[in-house]
Formats: structure tokens, sequence, C-alpha cells
């Protein structure tokens, strides 16, 4: 399965809870996550997309680290399997 196969059903699932995945890109500061997800009560969360079985390149580990260092949650998804629990997470008190 693609990356963008597994980013397309993440939007999907976020719109049926209310939410949004939005791109996230961000000129001059590279290694960003792909999609700020948006959902109903203030849940904010970052999440990295990637082929399954591959792995975050460092830059994109020191964003992450860089946005858990202030208080934002960051998931790495490899499969569409994780979809659920990821959101699960998000949505917890």
């Amino acid at each position: 399965m693609r990356e963008s196969e597994i980013e397309r059903r993440l939007a999907v699932s976020v719109k049926r809870l209310g939410g949004m995945a939005v791109k996230f890109v961000s000129p001059g500061l590279d290694g960003v996550p792909d999609r700020i997800v948006l959902l109903p009560g203030g849940k904010v969360a970052f999440v990295e997309l990637k082929a399954p079985g591959k792995k975050p390149r460092p830059l994109q580990e020191k964003r992450k680290r860089q946005l858990e260092g202030l208080g934002f949650p960051v998931y790495v998804v490899d499969g569409v399997e994780q979809i659920g629990g990821v959101l699960d997470a998000i949505c917890s008190p």
C-alpha cells in the first residue's frame, strides 16, 4: 500500500468524526509532519504518514521531538490498521 492511500484513508476517517486532516506544509521548515488533525472539542495532533515498514528520516524525528517538547502529540502511521487507534488516542482526554 502506498503512503498516499494511507493518507487518504486518514483524511476520510477524520472527516467521519467531524474533524479535519489538514495538509501541513511549512516553507522554510523541512521535516514537519504531513497532516494536522483537528477534531471536535479542540483536539489537535500531528501525523506523519509513511509507506508500510518505512521509518521517519532523521530530520522528521527531530521535528517530532520539537513538537512533542512543545506539548503536541505526534503520531507516525505506516498502516491503515493504525488509524483507528491513533484517532482514539487523539480523542481521549
